[in-house]
């Protein structure tokens, strides 16, 4: 009779990011108040124990989530900030790479700009924060191309701007998501018309 291999073990970090998969599929299907650590914990095929280990509370585990995906966010856009290119082909290619992350990752997106859990301090707290980290993180990317346009970086309104362009971003992002047959280059045409004439007429 052969013995079958052991099972190798889960690193801790390993199942840690097999519980925040798991947890941000069920936050952004649900939202954080009908979600139950039980169901997460079932999905990720972990013990509520060993969950437990990781996360001692829903409220821990969902701005965990959030965090780990703002990360990602700001990761996968700035890389097209910082990228080659004139400033405009640059801004072209962070207009297309965010409307990418909220078509291949819209959970993530959902559940960074679809708040479903305003009546928590904490949480509601921690999200602002998260935001204006994110904000000011792609204004410090955008902050040598400000120069050039003669934008002041360090000025409250770069960052109105840059809030503004990440907020009206997603609000198209949302209104994607009821018009899945529009295709990706046409929303990226439409922001860098809007950025780069304003509601002037089209060149």
């Amino acid at each position: 009779m052969v013995e079958s291999a052991p099972k190798s073990r889960m690193s801790g970090p390993a199942r840690r990011a097999v519980i925040t998969a798991a947890a941000l599929r069920i936050f952004a299907e649900k939202g954080y108040h009908a979600a139950s650590l039980g169901e997460i914990a079932k999905a990720a095929g972990v013990a509520r124990t060993v969950m437990y280990d990781h996360f001692p509370s829903k409220r821990v585990l969902l701005l965990a989530v959030l965090q780990e995906q703002n990360t990602a966010l700001v990761e996968y856009i700035g890389a097209r900030i910082t990228g080659r290119g004139t400033a405009r082909e640059r801004m072209r290619d962070t207009v297309d790479a965010y409307f990418g992350f909220a078509q291949s990752r819209p959970e993530a997106r959902k559940l960074l700009f679809d708040p479903t859990s305003e009546d928590d301090p904490e949480i509601r707290t921690v999200r602002w924060g998260i935001r204006e980290a994110r904000t000011k993180a792609v204004a410090a990317m955008l902050a040598q191309d400000m120069r050039e346009i003669g934008v002041d970086p360090a000025e409250p309104g770069a960052e109105a701007v840059v809030e503004f362009i990440i907020t009206g971003m997603d609000g198209v992002a949302q209104w994607w998501e009821h018009r899945p047959e529009v295709p990706r280059s046409t929303l990226v045409e439409g922001v860098m018309w809007l950025l780069s004439s304003g509601l002037g007429p089209r060149p």
